[in-house]
């Protein structure tokens, strides 16, 4: 059993795909960033940086006891290879996954989450700082758009890369298309969300009844429960999705549009 430390945040959706994805067993331990929870001194001892996502897998490859990690990028590379899945084997195939999963972490997650920031945060508007950040974010969904060209996922199949970099683009915010100038873009985004299916997973991680869901137990935590990730499982077992989360941050590709208005801040 995986313990997942999380809220509904870009970098916590992250890792539940993942798990749903290799349908590996955990329980979700909020972490209510609102409420400063990641700077308790208990999460402290797993997430040294006191940032969430963290994992503690209680039954880790090779055995002994219980694995701590932090670090999302860390996270997705440790349950591919203990699931065996989305990371090929082979070194030219390997980095071609892994080079674009550094590409997120080191790019699209900073400059979205700076974007965000000064846009919708930070108590005195700055254009130079949300215009910089603006051109930045739509150079990078540039980058993703030339990627995509021949191509549909981010490494040729789909992996940890597309995993990593699904949450931070939205397709559309306030009912305006935000990727209108990226279609390769858009195309990836639904076919990485996959089709609506059946209703049966969707109240995971929401419900206050303590439901035990397919992938593991959903647990109250400090601050109370998370809304549901979403999910998007293949895992052989045919495409699936369930609903968004509401995201306590505005989707980041919005406000490199323009398309930035206020949101409520955790």
């Amino acid at each position: 059993m995986i313990d997942l430390y999380y809220w509904p945040t870009p970098n916590g959706w992250k890792i539940s795909i993942m798990l749903e994805e290799c349908s590996l067993p955990y329980t979700v331990r909020p972490v209510n960033i609102g409420r400063g929870e990641q700077f308790s001194p208990g999460f402290l001892r797993l997430s040294p940086n006191n940032r969430m996502p963290a994992i503690v897998d209680h039954d880790p490859p090779g055995g002994g006891d219980p694995l701590a990690i932090f670090e999302s990028a860390a996270i997705l590379q440790y349950l591919a290879e203990k699931a065996g899945r989305f990371l090929p084997r082979d070194v030219r195939g390997r980095y071609e996954v892994l080079q674009w999963v550094a590409w997120q972490v080191a790019n699209l997650g900073p400059v979205a989450g700076q974007l965000n920031h000064f846009a919708n945060y930070a108590t005195e508007k700055i254009p130079y700082a949300i215009e910089r950040f603006a051109n930045e974010m739509n150079r990078l969904l540039g980058v993703l758009e030339r990627r995509l060209a021949d191509r549909p996922y981010l490494a040729g199949e789909y992996s940890i890369a597309d995993i990593a970099t699904w949450p931070w683009v939205f397709p559309e915010y306030q009912g305006k298309r935000v990727l209108a100038d990226f279609p390769r873009v858009a195309r990836w985004w639904d076919a990485v969300a996959g089709p609506p299916v059946e209703h049966q997973r969707r109240d995971r991680h929401a419900d206050h009844g303590g439901r035990r869901g397919a992938a593991g137990d959903v647990m109250d935590g400090p601050g109370g429960r998370p809304p549901a990730p979403p999910d998007r499982g293949r895992g052989g077992r045919g495409p699936r999705r369930l609903p968004r989360p509401r995201c306590p941050h505005p989707p980041p590709a919005a406000a490199a549009r323009g398309l930035t208005s206020a949101a409520t801040s955790p």
